[in-house]
């Protein structure tokens, strides 16, 4: 069959239907609009707002009696990934317990005030996204060296499983350093497992299931404490393994066929 014959009045009574919104669809569009323009609204004002400032590298640090900070001049060292030339300047942290360094960037200015005996960190640009960063991460390490120094830093590590022990010995056939100690745990393995302390680092075990670790470094500290517990991480089914301070687990149901 031949399709019908489109006539001019035909082609223009549908146009002139298509063309023409009624007033249902008027009414739902003026409605969607409505609905959007607080939103738009929102996410401009929210794109538009300042750069906040970190929290923690505005806070003064308290630096404690028997403290002493020296800032050095800058210095120009080689980045040993982008083998680019960067300025840094070093921070030494003299307490009762020991020293530390602590090497920061060039933009992170160091201003003490000794009446107060506070510390406040500044960096040259605030809109800078790196510079923020290195704002926080400054503080952090700042006030731990001094914490460190001061009063020095702790860790417990817990034993839990059947059989598992732990004690500190000396190994003076494998020494690293004069004095180094050993700590040897039993997790149930044919062997015991015994991973020499760091300098400047001292465990003892109060108890055969405790091992507590001293030192002036935390992150130090807390890197030995990760490296043991490698060896029996948590499992969440008997709840057995190496904790680390407050560390826990939730339990699982095992899953019955």
């Amino acid at each position: 069959m031949l399709a019908p014959r489109t006539t001019a009045s035909g082609l223009r009574q549908a146009l002139g239907r298509i063309s023409t919104p009624t007033t249902s669809s008027t009414t739902t569009t003026q409605t969607l609009l409505q609905r959007t323009t607080p939103l738009l609204s929102q996410r401009r004002n929210f794109s538009v707002t300042n750069v906040q400032q970190s929290k923690l590298g505005r806070t003064p640090i308290t630096v404690p009696p028997g403290v002493e900070l020296q800032v050095s001049d800058l210095y120009v060292k080689k980045d040993m990934t982008s083998y680019k030339k960067e300025y840094k300047r070093r921070i030494t942290v003299k307490g009762p317990l020991g020293q530390l360094e602590l090497e920061i960037p060039d933009f992170v200015n160091v201003n003490q005030d000794p009446e107060t005996r506070q510390v406040r960190l500044t960096v040259a640009d605030r809109n800078e996204r790196r510079q923020r960063e290195m704002w926080g991460t400054t503080w952090a390490y700042l006030n731990n060296y001094i914490m460190g120094v001061s009063e020095g830093h702790t860790a417990v590590l817990r034993l839990v499983g059947i059989g598992y022990r732990a004690t500190v010995e000396s190994r003076p056939d494998l020494e690293e350093y004069p004095g180094q100690q050993f700590v040897s745990l039993k997790l149930g393995f044919s062997h015991p497992v015994e991973m020499g302390l760091p300098k400047g680092m001292k465990a003892s075990a109060p108890q055969p299931t405790r091992v507590l670790l001293e030192g002036i470094d935390k992150e130090q500290i807390m890197q030995f404490a990760a490296n043991l517990r490698k060896w029996r991480k948590p499992e969440p089914y008997k709840g057995k393994g190496i904790f680390i301070n407050d560390e826990t687990i939730k339990l699982k149901q095992k899953k019955i066929k």
